[in-house]
């Protein structure tokens, strides 16, 4: 599953992180890591962007970014 299909209250391991070059340096300096919880925190009405918790920081995401990131959904 991949973190923008998460809802709100929904937590996720970081399994892999599909986008490359620039935005993948950028996520990674932001934290989203493989091996990092990740939380959606709530979605913007219209569904973009999203915001999300990852090692204590809230990050604002859009649907897209989210869209690269696979995530194992916490039971």
């Amino acid at each position: 599953m991949n973190l923008a299909k998460l809802k709100p209250g929904e937590k996720g391991t970081i399994v892999a992180i599909g986008v490359m070059g620039a935005m993948k340096r950028r996520l990674m300096d932001m934290g989203v890591l493989i091996g990092e919880m990740v939380e959606v925190v709530k979605v913007a009405p219209l569904g973009d962007p999203m915001e999300v918790t990852v090692k204590s920081y809230q990050l604002s995401l859009r649907k897209q970014e989210a869209a690269g990131i696979r995530v194992e959904v916490e039971k």
